[in-house]
């Protein structure tokens, strides 16, 4: 794939568009070849990311595969003009636009095996939304297409072992509409092992409904072998400075709308953090704000991560030196060294000192891609980086009720770390609880964030929060921090 500073991209003839695109679900085992301009790079693969979070989301909101989940994510598709229909004879720009979008977030997604394990699971459940729409005939193009050479089960055979197929498989009660394909038992096993499909010499016939599964698998591996080549040849790649800084920027990427934080809310002040902290702090947050009540002290990555929350929820550089000089002197250090050692980096912080930077506050994947926080460390997601055991005492401690503790532990096991957040935040917050005006605000506010997350509502990068999911968080703490400043009016 060529890269250019101008908009004007090369042109292919008809028939090379239709061959260079020709099916709306493919592997993507052909990189594109055609010049694209940066602007494109970055548009297509924001696109991308906003659909891929798109997937995840709707993967834990809804039942894969059912009607209110395949309405929605063909909405996703349609607003953000990726394919959404399995024809394969129109939407170019469509199927251009998709498999562009794939080979980007590939060089974007294969630096951990986190992000990769990430994109291959939202991967996967694209393709299988999409291989579900195809047609029988449809399927059969892709198969060629794909080169796998699984064949269609003769219908002598089915009928001849027409009892034995309908046993094998509940869910049929005839076979005259049904296609089974023969595949090889080791292609099968995942299906074999559930007692899913009729085993012969060798083969398993496998119901059309079924074979989506031997597909997938098909898909992994060679997406996962993919992502290794890539990655050996991401050094390479990673030499041209127009490409480095939007490859880093696309796997921590805000793909949502930007947060006004002075239409949103006011500065607070230093006697409601105690408050907040346990009210409408996010848990990483509530964490570092009980260590360092706890313990008069922080280090500096807990003391980086808190404090930019801090100023990006209103405190003044003021209030900070002050609330953190107040507390350090608590413990072990005396005022003339917190003054010659802390006040610097807090000044910092505010773009004050050094390269005058104004920096903004972690986002959500900086901080959970961060490394593994040490002893002493109280940084870091509690979500990804607490053992399970201890995340579920912590919650307890907390009065999150059983159902809903189970409810995050489950989110956490499926890697959803916002979404365990978001949960956290759900449980931890009783709409009955605020005054009438103030629920007209926060559900007001939820119901626009959720239209955020359907709609990719495009903004600049979001101030503080790096996912959809911790966009409506920060929205509901607003409102719950809105009231609790009036209340003490």
């Amino acid at each position: 794939m060529q890269f250019s500073s101008n908009v004007k991209r090369g042109v292919l003839k008809l028939g090379d568009k239709q061959e260079s695109y020709r099916l709306s679900v493919q592997f993507y085992l052909q990189p594109p070849t055609e010049n694209i301009s940066l602007m494109e790079f970055e548009s297509f693969a924001c696109d991308r990311l906003k659909l891929l979070k798109a997937v995840e989301n709707l993967g834990v909101s809804y039942v894969k595969g059912d009607a209110s989940y395949q309405d929605k994510l063909e909405s996703e598709l349609r607003h953000l003009k990726f394919p959404y229909r399995a024809l394969t004879e129109d939407d170019y720009d469509a199927r251009r636009k998709d498999h562009i979008s794939h080979f980007i977030l590939r060089l974007a997604y294969c630096q951990s095996e986190e992000l990769k394990r990430w994109f291959i699971q939202q991967e996967m459940d694209l393709f299988r939304y999409r291989f579900n729409q195809l047609s029988h005939s449809l399927v059969e193009k892709f198969l060629q297409y794909a080169n796998l050479g699984y064949d269609i089960l003769p219908e002598t055979e089915k009928l001849n072992m027409e009892n034995k197929l309908i046993d094998a498989n509940p869910g049929i009660s005839e076979l005259k509409n049904n296609v089974f394909y023969k595949v090889p038992f080791s292609d099968a096993a995942d299906l074999v092992r559930v007692r899913k499909v009729y085993l012969l010499v060798g083969y398993a016939c496998v119901p059309q409904q079924e074979f989506v599964t031997i597909v997938l698998n098909s898909y992994r591996t060679k997406l996962s072998k993919a992502l290794a080549l890539t990655a050996r040849s991401l050094p390479m790649v990673q030499t041209d400075e127009r490409l480095q800084p939007l490859l880093n920027h696309l796997s921590h990427a805000y793909v949502g709308p930007d947060y006004n934080i002075e239409n949103a809310m006011g500065k607070i002040s230093l006697e409601q953090i105690d408050a907040l902290s346990v009210k409408s702090f996010p848990l990483c947050m509530r964490q570092l704000h009980k260590a360092l009540r706890d313990n008069h002290h922080l280090r500096h990555g807990g003391r980086m991560q808190y404090g930019l929350f801090l100023k990006g929820i209103g405190l003044t550089l003021e209030q900070a030196l002050k609330f953190w000089k107040s507390e350090f002197i608590r413990g072990k250090v005396d005022a003339d060294k917190f003054d010659k050692g802390y006040v610097y980096n807090i000044r910092h912080s505010y773009g004050k000192e050094g390269k005058r930077t104004d920096y903004t506050p972690y986002s959500c994947m900086k901080i959970i891609l961060s490394n593994l926080p040490g002893q002493g460390d109280y940084h870091g997601c509690p979500f990804r980086h607490s053992d399970p055991e201890l995340l579920k005492q912590k919650l307890q401690s907390y009065k999150i009720p059983p159902s809903g503790i189970g409810q995050i532990l489950d989110l956490v096991k499926g890697m959803h770390y916002q979404l365990a957040c978001q949960k956290y935040f759900e449980l931890t917050h009783d709409p009955c609880s605020i005054m009438p005006k103030e629920c007209q605000v926060l559900h007001e506010e939820k119901r626009l964030a959720l239209e955020d997350e359907t709609h990719g509502v495009q903004g600049q990068r979001n101030w503080f929060f790096s996912e959809p999911s911790q966009s409506v968080l920060y929205r509901k703490s607003a409102a719950t921090w809105r009231h609790q400043r009036n209340k003490k009016r």
